[in-house]
């Protein structure tokens, strides 16, 4: 099968929001696939294997999602494009979560009780706090999430 959309991601987490989400945002007719990695190391290394095993398709776009975590964004972002072009692929679109993708979830606490069917005001009564008002400034989204 081809894909107009090949999504290189760092985790299954990823995958989860974007297979989600995709549907809504994007038209039907076009197709893509999510292929998650056990985290940055694992993403990096499957890049240029990745790059080389899908090119069957001159219309399929790779977009490679990758956390921000503690890097320089766009360090980053210009390390992970020469990976793509030591590769022979100079298509690629590379987006990097800033912080986090938890982060993401931090910024609609009411969205999340919401999803997760619970108890009103659980989560939501902590949106007014000062350290969720920009969760993208917090060290760990992850760890404020289970707390």
């Amino acid at each position: 099968m081809s894909y107009d959309l090949i999504f290189l991601v760092e985790e299954p987490s990823i995958e989860i929001v974007l297979t989600e989400i995709l549907p809504k945002i994007i038209p039907a007719e076009i197709s893509f696939i999510c292929i998650p990695h056990q985290g940055k190391q694992d993403l990096v290394k499957s890049i240029p294997r990745k790059l080389k095993a899908f090119q069957f398709s001159p219309n399929t776009k790779f977009i490679i999602v990758h956390d921000q975590d503690s890097h320089d964004c766009q360090k980053l972002k210009s390390e992970l494009l020469n990976i793509c072009q030591k590769a022979g692929n100079f298509d690629v679109i590379v987006r990097i979560i800033c912080h986090e993708l938890e982060s993401w979830f931090l910024g609609d606490l009411l969205a999340v009780e919401k999803a997760y069917n619970l108890e009103q005001n659980t989560l939501s009564k902590k949106q007014n706090n000062k350290k969720f008002r920009n969760p993208d400034q917090l060290n760990s989204a992850k760890q404020e999430l289970r707390n």
